[in-house]
């Protein structure tokens, strides 16, 4: 799988998509809904955690809404977060709910990782809503090569279940690890379909890295992956 066939999915295929992880989540979301506009679908893009309030296509009710898909653009909804007025957290649920019906697609980001390139979730992460049909989970390849402490959010609380200590580097094999894990970015998949996204692809070493761990999810996990680099 390649960059261009999860977007053609992701516009054709499915209703709900959370993005996980870490390493690209919100430059993920916006290209996926940047694509599945300039297509003439009626996207919605929201959290169900946090994310920072956009400058453009921030919408407050339905009319707003119907207006940037009328001009083939994305919606952006979301309450301003109380504690930090510049974040955005899930939207009210009426205002959801009318958008639901009338979107093609709802794409949301649903975990956060202070811009690490790695993650393992704490016991109330990720916030998967219910109805979502396709979980995208993302880490960035910058990792590779660095101590887990220093790459890896919450492991230090939360990455006992590995078996290693923080001053472990992260490799292949433990990325491999973090990613199919139901402790790790496939929490709360459960029946619901998965793919991954092998981002920060940037240099010659890390494809490679990247293009490895696609075989081994593919083989091993039956699980699709894509390398590539977000900008």
């Amino acid at each position: 799988m390649n960059l261009e066939e999860l977007i053609r999915i992701c516009i054709n295929e499915k209703k709900i998509i959370c993005l996980v992880g870490a390493g690209g989540k919100t430059t993920l979301m916006y290209k996926l809904a940047t694509e599945a506009a300039s297509k003439g679908k009626n996207v919605i893009v929201s959290t169900t955690t946090h994310i920072m309030c956009p400058k453009n296509n921030y919408a407050v009710d339905m009319e707003g809404i119907r207006r940037l898909w009328c001009n083939r653009e994305y919606a952006v909804i979301g309450m301003t977060d109380s504690a930090v007025p510049e974040k955005l957290v899930f939207p009210e649920r009426e205002l959801y709910e009318s958008a639901k019906k009338e979107a093609d697609l709802i794409i949301l980001e649903s975990d956060g990782a202070k811009r690490f390139p790695c993650k393992v979730p704490a016991a109330y992460e990720p916030v998967i809503e219910e109805e979502c049909n396709l979980i995208v989970g993302v880490m960035g390849m910058s990792a590779l090569g660095h101590s887990l402490r220093d790459c890896c959010f919450r492991f230090s609380e939360e990455g006992k279940w590995l078996g290693i200590d923080e001053d472990t580097k992260l490799n292949e094999d433990i990325a491999i690890r973090i990613l199919t894990s139901d402790k790790g970015t496939k929490k709360c998949v459960n029946n619901r379909d998965y793919v991954i996204v092998l981002n920060q692809c940037d240099d010659e070493i890390k494809v490679k890295c990247a293009q490895a761990m696609v075989k081994v999810l593919d083989e091993k996990y039956n699980i699709k992956a894509v390398c590539c680099c977000l900008k």
